[in-house]
């Protein structure tokens, strides 16, 4: 971490942040569950513990290192220096300590150091974005502002001893995740695979606004339906009604074309958790054998999950100067991925025994661990010349 390497982009810290902290992650909250160890931080219940370190800690790092990456490289707008990108890192290690340390540092001083790292990088982000050619990028900032605020809303539920309302506060970081998973998923996976077809020849659709527009309509009525408690009928509507337009978003893309493009079929699968995920929470409100928390696993561990390890791997090739090749141990982390994502699935909706759980957990964490081993030593050195 002292190779000046180390902070020359956004995405290295962050990426190397969020492959080792989820696999310890897992194996920390597996242990505690399985009545192995006590698990730091024992002032939070074990659930949300698990809940708000995979969202404010894992998927927290991963926001920061796609936005600080792809903001410059879509938008025009200016990189983050070395200075700041130490400052976020810092704060994002802080809040990790201050969660697992909470019984020392007290949870006043906790809620300030772990709600400071969002906040704070949206300010950055706004001051390179208001500037950048692109005001399409400017949505970033609404979903991101929702997410600092769950964390805030987490913590002080917490400190009122309201587990209720903290588990609401996790509830809206996770359709704040979703909105973002939306907006930018919406951008880097047609343009990816339009590349792929145009290079082969093939006509791909443009983006069609009228559409977008009414994708983040949509993803905003479930979340309100969900959030605020919406009658079945109507929550069945808004969830229907969203994986409705994100499949027909997602059938434009023609994303059976690329198929034996690893790089390509992995986002994809991941886009087509998050329409599944959908389709589970329309299925809670009618059938008693899915539980509500069904949709959430489905889009948490296959959606975002699929996602995210497949960009962490392009991101990783094509910023340092690598040819735009998934190798086979990252070939078959994707696999362990979807693997984890369809174990957890079934654990949740055919109650099958702990031992889906504990393979769902380990295929998962192994798929990140192969990611740091694999890229790790790329995201540590200089990137090689371009061709």
């Amino acid at each position: 971490m002292r190779s000046s390497a180390v902070w020359s982009s956004g995405f290295r810290p962050f990426f190397l942040a969020a492959a080792a902290y989820g696999p310890l992650l897992l194996a920390a909250w597996y242990g505690a569950r399985s009545g192995w160890w006590p698990l730091p931080g024992g002032a939070l219940a074990l659930p949300l513990l698990h809940a708000h370190e995979l969202l404010f800690g894992f998927a927290a790092a991963l926001v920061c290192g796609v936005l600080l990456t792809a903001l410059p490289s879509w938008s025009g707008a200016r990189e983050l220096g070395r200075a700041r990108l130490v400052v976020l890192a810092v704060l994002w290690l802080a809040g990790r300590i201050a969660i697992h340390g909470v019984e020392w540092v007290g949870a006043q001083r906790a809620l300030v150091i772990d709600c400071a790292l969002l906040p704070v990088l949206a300010l950055m982000l706004f001051t390179t974005v208001r500037s950048a050619r692109r005001r399409l990028f400017w949505w970033t900032l609404p979903p991101l502002a929702a997410f600092a605020a769950a964390n805030i809303a987490f913590h002080l539920a917490v400190g009122r001893g309201a587990e209720a309302d903290a588990r609401w506060a996790l509830m809206l970081g996770v359709h704040a995740l979703a909105f973002l998973f939306t907006l930018y998923g919406g951008l880097f996976i047609p343009a990816f695979t339009r590349r792929w077809l145009l290079a082969r020849g093939e006509d791909s659709g443009a983006i069609l606004m009228p559409l977008e527009y009414a994708t983040a309509l949509a993803m905003v009525v479930f979340a309100c339906a969900d959030l605020f408690g919406a009658p079945a009928a109507w929550m069945v509507a808004a969830a229907l009604a969203a994986a409705a337009v994100h499949g027909w978003r997602f059938a434009r893309w023609r994303g059976w074309r690329p198929g034996g493009e690893p790089l390509l079929w992995c986002i994809h699968l991941g886009y087509a958790w998050l329409i599944a995920a959908l389709l589970l929470r329309a299925a809670a409100e009618l059938l008693p054998a899915v539980p509500r928390d069904a949709w959430i696993h489905a889009f948490t561990i296959g959606a975002y999950g699929m996602l995210k390890i497949g960009l962490m791997t392009r991101v990783a090739l094509r910023h340092t100067g690598r040819p735009l090749h998934a190798s086979q141990p990252m070939q078959a982390a994707f696999v362990m991925v979807l693997a984890a994502s369809l174990l957890r699935l079934a654990y949740s909706v055919h109650g099958l025994g702990e031992w889906a759980l504990a393979g769902s957990a380990l295929l998962w964490a192994a798929a990140f661990v192969l990611y740091l081993v694999v890229h790790g030593p790329m995201l540590l050195r200089p990137s090689l010349p371009r061709a």
